[in-house]
């Protein structure tokens, strides 16, 4: 096939919400249409730059003729860890500070020779502030919901859940059963309560930053020329079909870590990665040392923080298990304090454990050694799971992990939580 001329190359613009959770999926479908032909910009934050900078080496974003980065501020001053940031005072920020540099961004790429003209913008759910510079451009605008159908579906609904007085909560509605309220009015989530439902609905806060962020970014959807879910129907049919029914132009295009294996590993975008820590790939020669369905796989994702009470829980709980485990603990997954685990917890466990900050995850959970998976229950995590075939144990942070974890007891496993 003819290369396509420069005039008439389609240009995307793809800006991830910035967090490692979202900037995966988005660099993928980035990907996917540089694969099919589109020139495309990549749009992080100045500090997730410089992070990716950081773990990947210095040569990791000089991208190629036709993929290019972009940065803009996000509006915080920067943190002195190399962390996930506060995520409320990130959604508020970046509602609030990010629209006129992206509007600065897409001036400057309009002025750039030998780049192809802005044809359309693909942001995360999150941004929608990029609704109205693609409006003023008079160009396409797609929304890309990471979290799962289930989970937009019911940000989809906080409104209404605010309305009608379900969500702010009083404080006895946290121990007097409330919760397990079910809630029959939302299309495709039957039996779902209000436990199941995304965690920001829990406040008791008329004026929480998330519960109120969700319900507004919940409401811009409608106005995105389309929106497009990691998901397939076979896997959530029942809100799919809902979602559908609400927006005209829905899509999922999931699993997009399958889709991306049509592109050959020579590509050039193979070498491109989003892993804001640095990982660890001698995992996966230990796990070469194993048996088949042996090991126990620990993952709290990019987000999830617990006590250091909690930690040396499932750390004994793991010794006590007696299976070999590999255990990701980033640097910042206790509250903050620095990860210390027991002296004798490591002697307990030394010959058949391995921990590491960061991992390859796609290739640990395709390994063969692999037997289940210890997760937080994160969309991106769950859809990898399935697809590897690997059993997961759930334990839910915040956001739609709840919600994940209603989908798949409620639709899979009928019950068993």
């Amino acid at each position: 096939m003819a290369p396509i001329s420069l005039p008439n190359k389609p240009h995307a613009v793809c800006i991830p919400y910035p967090a490692q959770g979202h900037v995966n999926p988005m660099l993928k479908v980035a990907k996917l249409l540089h694969f099919k032909g589109f020139h495309i910009t990549f749009v992080n934050t100045e500090y997730n730059h410089k992070r990716l900078l950081k773990s990947r080496g210095p040569h990791a974003l000089n991208g190629l003729p036709d993929f290019r980065f972009g940065t803009i501020p996000d509006g915080l001053p920067p943190p002195d860890i190399d962390a996930t940031q506060d995520i409320p005072a990130l959604c508020d920020s970046t509602s609030k500070h990010c629209l006129a540099p992206f509007r600065r961004l897409l001036v400057e790429l309009k002025a750039t020779s030998g780049v192809p003209p802005v044809t359309c913008i693909v942001a995360d759910g999150c941004m929608s502030f990029t609704l109205e510079a693609a409006k003023e451009l008079g160009i396409p605008s797609v929304l890309f919901w990471t979290p799962s159908a289930s989970g937009f579906l019911a940000y989809c609904h906080y409104r209404r859940l605010i309305d009608e007085r379900y969500t702010p909560l009083k404080e006895s509605y946290m121990t007097n059963g409330y919760l397990d309220t079910v809630i029959d009015w939302i299309p495709g989530m039957k039996n779902i309560r209000i436990r199941d439902l995304p965690s920001f609905v829990r406040t008791t806060n008329p004026n929480d930053i998330m519960l109120n962020f969700l319900a507004t970014e919940g409401d811009r959807a409608s106005k995105a020329s389309a929106i497009i879910v990691n998901t397939f129907d076979e896997l959530e049919h029942d809100v799919v079909k809902a979602l559908s029914s609400i927006f005209p132009k829905f899509y999922t295009i999931g699993p997009l870590h399958l889709l991306l294996n049509h592109i050959p590993p020579s590509s050039p975008l193979s070498s491109m990665g989003s892993n804001l820590w640095k990982e660890e790939p001698q995992c996966l020669q230990w796990l070469d040392l194993k048996e088949s369905k042996s090991v126990v796989y620990v993952n709290f994702g990019s987000i999830t923080v617990m006590t250091a009470n909690q930690m040396v829980e499932f750390a004994w709980g793991l010794a006590n298990s007696k299976k070999p485990f590999l255990w990701i603990i980033r640097p910042d997954l206790v509250r903050g304090d620095s990860a210390i685990l027991p002296p004798e917890f490591i002697e307990e466990t030394k010959d058949r454990c391995f921990m590491a900050s960061w991992c390859p995850q796609e290739e640990v959970l395709n390994h063969s050694a692999v037997a289940g998976f210890l997760t937080h229950s994160g969309w991106n995590s769950t859809v990898e799971s399935i697809s590897s075939g690997v059993a997961m144990v759930s334990w839910p942070f915040f956001a739609e992990q709840q919600t994940n974890c209603w989908l798949i007891n409620e639709v899979y496993l009928k019950g068993h939580e």
